[in-house]
């Protein structure tokens, strides 16, 4: 039988034929046959994709869907057809052209092909033309089968993910039969099928849908011929059932996995029945998988060589969902018993709990048990299944910790008693192992010992220096050579960052003990308003960042907190936020000011408004703004305020030498820092008129508070270099990644990356934000920074000088009026304190002005101290 002058196309596409002198019975229509190649009506005809499915018709439409709108009427008065299949391959109308897509199962990486939907419908109508131009417009690759017979052949060869039935027309097609008939089949188990029924009319009852879902099928399509409700129905089915069956077929790429793995691999759920087994464990414990699956664990026999009070510990640990490891007795079938490494993990699954409990397990070698012998090892990490924990040795991964082990080969060499004594030794260990409180440097290091074990000897033995490091008391500070090489340094830091030498003599550096008041001509403003106008002149610059103290100084007679701290404080609504009067404002400025020491070279007054000012204009950079909230912002002013009211104008080194009453009050450890915090807040609550937080709700003062004695203590020099790494590592660094990503990506957004804004991270940033704005000074304009060079040296001058006279320890020798060069000594403050912070700073706040005047200055100082050695040793030779 041929083609007749009597061919049709389909609106689907299809192209049949039949012959002119046979009836229009539907079992007369033929397909074109396999192999056949030709151009009709515009069509190229393949059969490339139909080599092992007879009867198939492949095509590739040239014509945009209104081109063929032609077509439907035509199929309308020809025959109905049968075994008619055919496969789109996404015209160039395709909304979404086919392509792979990518998708994630937990760390797995995904790669999709183009969903494959089978139609079967034993008439083709505008039913089957709708799923078929949705099917285009998708992107899918399609195939319409007319028969049972054919749409099971069709499917055992494509596996197809969608398919859609046609169950309006039991007469022509029996669907149940169908869907049946392939569930039947293995590749059915991650296919959705759908059965297209009538439409109800709204006299008849909706029937249930619960047949359908016992035959076989996944969902029902109520008819509607709108292309656009065949599109959406498959794209929520692809977005839905399809991706959840991917994700789970590939599943089957683990389990192969496991199946291979050379460790033993058991999971249990939450009640501890086993679910699975790999053949490893099989072979390890000598069970077959019939024997254990869906038995809890409790149900075999344990080995009585474990600690009895095992099982509490470990349930402890996880009810707090931790992971274990150790070492445990485990009793084979055949009643032999093995010691084995255990990991046990738990999973979370449904609702957030722990659903799962995976554990892996490898038999320990003879060395191995050589090692738990002779060797204490790191901690024990615990949070796995209870069930294991009837089989866990007291031992506890007693692994190799090379430097750190402890030999006791010459002690159970000697006698039964010290053999006795150690293993006392290892029990008490055991439970030191077992605690669950863990610190993040244990972590640290139980990770280390971890990869130490398995690691070349070169890498065991830099990983020795590595926790050497880190088990010493300073991990942020770094280490210094000898004095000879850099004195300066040397002398910053024994005076900026230690205690001093710890030597009490009789002799006492002791504070007033009554609060100080200053006195001067200058009116104090009743209002912010009410200011002399050099003095408000001189203010309108104050959100520059060459605004220039010193002549507020001169101007305010030495009093330029409180005209500062006025104005800043009222442009932030510190007293809106305080509830407070801008009278109980001034009166705390007043008193606060007068409480520094006017007769320090440095610490006063002038140098408490440079930090404020310096604080106040980080607070207006745009990253550091969106990163703190209204509280941070209060918090960092009164810190910055306070943070050196009733310095003495020396170190701490010096008071604690000198045996000092702060020194004894704070046991040597941040003393001026501690008392800065604690007599702002003695001065605050002592008398009302200037109590600005006497209006605040409790909890929320005690936020306050605790923010601004957190920023106050950071100030405090011996941890300089901790707040600068942990910042580094928890802003700067996240930052630059989350950069980095987005130049990857191609992204043309030229905003700033955000970092989470975690209490934690705030917390670093308002540390660092004060610990840069009390150490500005090598970043202001040149004349700024030279006139505090000179009150800075001026004060250490006179701390050695008091310490000479007095007896005491000299803590910075270099810092003596007749020797000390003051380019030395700034390039050396530059050089180990400044830099590195500001760098980090100006990451996160992005402050190039200060970068530009630090490296000005930097320059400056370097060329000052070569013209003073160049002129020393002109002197040199002239004396010569």
């Amino acid at each position: 039988m041929g083609c007749a002058p009597s061919i049709h196309v389909s609106q689907s596409g299809v192209i049949y034929c039949r012959d002119s002198d046979e009836s229009n019975s539907p079992h007369q229509t033929t397909t074109i046959s396999q192999g056949t190649a030709a151009t009709l009506h515009g069509l190229f005809i393949k059969t490339d994709a139909a080599d092992t499915i007879p009867s198939v018709l492949t095509y590739q439409s040239r014509y945009p869907p209104a081109a063929r709108a032609g077509s439907r009427k035509e199929r309308k008065e020809a025959a109905p057809h049968s075994c008619i299949e055919a496969e789109t391959q996404t015209s160039h109308t395709s909304v979404k052209q086919a392509s792979t897509s990518e998708l994630w199962l937990g760390p797995m990486r995904l790669t999709q092909d183009p969903i494959q939907v089978l139609l079967v419908f034993a008439k083709e109508d505008s039913q089957s033309d709708g799923f078929w131009w949705a099917c285009d417009r998708a992107g899918y690759r399609c195939n319409i089968a007319c028969t049972p017979e054919s749409a099971l052949e069709c499917f055992l060869d494509k596996h197809h993910e969608i398919i859609v039935i046609d169950h309006r027309y039991p007469r022509y097609l029996d669907a149940d039969a169908v869907c049946r008939s392939i569930r039947a089949t293995k590749p059915s188990e991650h296919t959705t099928i759908l059965a297209v029924v009538p439409h109800v009319g709204p006299d008849q009852e909706e029937m249930s849908v619960l047949p359908l879902l016992h035959t076989g099928f996944n969902r029902r399509f109520m008819e509607n011929f709108s292309m656009i409700s065949c599109y959406n129905e498959l794209i929520q089915i692809e977005h839905g059932e399809v991706r959840s069956q991917f994700k789970l077929r590939s599943c089957n790429s683990i389990f192969t996995a496991l199946d291979h793995c050379q460790e033993a691999v058991e999971i249990t759920n939450e009640e501890h029945v086993i679910q699975y087994i790999n053949p490893a464990f099989e072979r390890m414990m000598g069970y077959h998988k019939e024997d254990l699956l869906g038995k809890e664990l409790t149900d075999f026999p344990k080995s009585d060589k474990n600690r009895a009070d095992l099982l509490d510990t470990i349930n402890t640990c996880i009810k707090k969902g931790k992971e274990w490891q150790g070492i445990y007795y485990a009793r084979r079938k055949s009643g032999d018993t093995i010691q084995q490494h255990v990991k046990v993990t738990p999973v979370i699954g449904q609702g957030g709990k722990i659903r799962h409990f995976v554990s892996i397990k490898k038999l320990c070698s003879p060395s191995d048990n050589n090692k738990q012998i002779h060797k204490i090892s790191r901690d024990e990490k615990c949070s796995g299944d209870p069930a294991l924990t009837e089989t866990h040795s007291h031992s506890f991964r007693h692994k190799n910790r090379r430097k750190e082990s402890v030999d006791v080969r010459s002690i159970t060499s000697r006698s039964s008693d010290a053999a006795s004594l150690q293993n006392h030794r290892y029990s008490s260990m055991a439970r030191i192992h077992t605690m669950t409180i863990e610190a993040p440097i244990t972590k640290v290091i139980n990770i280390i010992n971890t990869a130490q074990e398995n690691s070349p000897v070169t890498v065991a033995e830099a990983l020795d220096r590595v926790l050497e490091i880190l088990r010493t008391t300073e991990l942020y500070s770094p280490q210094l050579g000898t004095k000879d090489e850099d004195p300066h340094t040397s002398d910053l830091v024994g005076g900026l960052m230690s205690d001093g030498l710890r030597r009490l003599s009789g002799n006492e550096y002791v504070f007033s003990k009554n609060v100080h008041y200053s006195h001067s001509p200058l009116s104090v403003p009743v209002t912010i308003n009410d200011v002399p106008p050099r003095v408000a002149q001189l203010l309108d610059n104050e959100d520059s960042w060459d605004f220039n103290i010193f002549e507020l100084e001169a101007v305010t007679l030495k009093r330029p907190l409180v005209y500062l701290g006025l104005k800043i404080f009222a442009s932030f609504g510190v007293c809106e936020f305080l509830n407070c009067s801008e009278a109980t404002l001034r009166s705390w400025l007043q008193i606060i000011e007068a409480n520094y020491h006017a007769s320090n070279a440095y610490h006063n007054s002038t140098h408490a408004a440079d930090v404020l000012h310096a604080t106040a204009y980080f607070l207006q950079k745009e990253n550091v703004k969106t990163n703190l909230d209204q509280l941070d912002k209060v918090a960092a002013l009164i810190a910055a305020t306070v943070h050196d009211i009733d310095h003495p104008g020396r170190t701490n080194s010096f008071l604690c030498n000198a045996g000092s009453e702060l020194a004894l009050l704070y046991n040597d450890t941040a003393v001026l820092e501690s008392h800065h915090s604690a007599l702002a807040f003695q001065l605050t609550a002592k008398e009302g008129k200037c109590n600005i937080f006497k209006n605040m709700d409790r909890t929320q003062y005690r936020t306050l508070r605790q923010a601004i004695i957190d920023m106050v203590l950071a100030t405090e020099m011996t941890r300089h270099f901790e707040h600068v790494n942990k910042f580094v590592n928890s802003i700067n660094k996240p930052i630059a990644a989350e950069e980095n990503n987005s130049n990857s990506e191609g992204s043309d957004c030229e905003c700033s990356p955000s970092i989470k804004n975690s209490p934690e991270n705030r917390i670093l940033i308002k540390r660092m934000m004060i610990k840069c704005a009390d150490v500005a000074n090598p970043c202001r304009p040149l004349d700024l920074c030279i006139e505090w060079a000179g009150r800075i040296s001026e004060e250490y001058f006179a701390q050695t000088d008091e310490e000479k006279i007095q007896g005491l320890p000299v803590v910075m020798p270099v810092f003596d009026r007749n020797t000390c060069s003051i380019p030395k000594s700034q390039i050396s403050f530059i050089d180990y304190f400044i830099t590195d912070m500001f760098d980090a700073w100006d990451a996160f706040a992005h402050l190039p002005n200060l970068i530009q005047h630090l490296t000005e200055n930097y320059k400056y100082w370097k060329s000052l101290d070569e013209l003073k050695c160049k002129s020393l040793r002109c002197s040199s030779d002239t004396n010569k």
